[in-house]
């Protein structure tokens, strides 16, 4: 859904960008020498006078950025704030709809409440990029579908600039991935910065140049993604959901069998967990800043 913009105005110096999230936005998939670069540090260092502080963890929950990035960065006092996450709850035994919705809720009424315009993004589920097969497969996109149902909603409450990850061709261009499939490579990081610069620039938030989108490093080549896939492909993705694997086996049996029943039983939580999120403390919906298209 494309929403109304409103005029937003950010300083034209001293800009303070704060990027809260897990791996993806720790910029995992773009190496550089001394560690990981990614789509925010990219976006920041083409702003001229923009400070920018990256409190994005691999491996974050929304419990995480709640609890330990948030208050870092609202200490920081950001003029723009992305938080991007959700993928490590779907890999969680512990996964509840209505629990991530409710720190989200937190999340973003803390950052607008103090004055940060928000950079929120969904994203493609985790199966999806990994190919599981379907009754695998399915349980992790329904997940997902649900988490970006509830970013969808927040960030047209609290007046979001969305950029929407989720769609097929990003997934399936595997030129933007890195080897480990789940993780953009450097084009992609460079993409996403670039998507969000536009996004940014369209309401006047982004006054400097887009990154260059072309990478400086050649992709993994096909040999070097089945080699991570079969040797740390598989422990990474254990590592992550150490206690979801057993459950997602049975997940897959009642796949099998109960499909139907299962997305109605999603589309309920679903339903109660929006219906608890609190009113928005932001920005009033007519002020959304949000770039979703279709049907949030």
């Amino acid at each position: 859904m494309a929403f109304a913009g409103a005029a937003v105005e950010l300083p034209l110096q001293g800009v303070r960008f704060a990027a809260l999230g897990d791996s993806l936005t720790e910029g995992v998939g773009d190496p550089v020498a001394g560690g990981w670069r990614g789509w925010a540090a990219l976006l920041a260092g083409h702003q001229p006078g923009w400070e920018f502080r990256n409190f994005a963890a691999s491996g974050a929950l929304t419990l995480d950025v709640l609890e330990q990035q948030t208050p870092k960065a609202r200490e920081f006092a950001p003029h723009l704030a992305s938080v991007v996450v959700g993928v490590n709850d779907t890999l969680r035994r512990s996964f509840d709809i209505h629990r991530v919705a409710v720190r989200l809720d937190t999340v973003y009424g803390g950052l607008t409440g103090q004055g940060s315009v928000l950079l929120t993004a969904c994203l493609p589920d985790p199966g999806a990029m990994l190919g599981l097969p379907g009754p695998l497969a399915r349980p992790l996109a329904r997940r997902q579908r649900a988490v970006n149902a509830v970013v969808h909603a927040l960030s047209a409450r609290y007046g979001a600039v969305h950029l929407h990850l989720a769609e097929p061709a990003w997934v399936e261009d595997r030129a933007l991935w890195s080897a480990d499939r789940l993780h953009p490579g450097e084009r992609g990081h460079r993409l996403i910065a670039a998507r969000c610069h536009t996004l940014l620039a369209e309401r006047g938030l982004a006054p400097g140049a887009p990154p260059p989108v072309e990478p400086e490093q050649p992709p993994p080549s096909a040999a070097a993604s089945l080699f991570w896939l079969a040797t740390s492909g598989t422990a990474w993705l254990a590592r992550r959901s150490t206690d979801l694997l057993p459950q997602l086996l049975r997940l897959a049996g009642e796949e099998l069998r109960h499909t139907a029943r299962l997305d109605l039983r999603a589309a309920e939580a679903l339903t109660a967990a929006l219906a608890a999120v609190s009113p928005g403390q932001g920005r009033p919906t007519g002020a959304n800043l949000s770039g979703v298209p279709g049907a949030a």
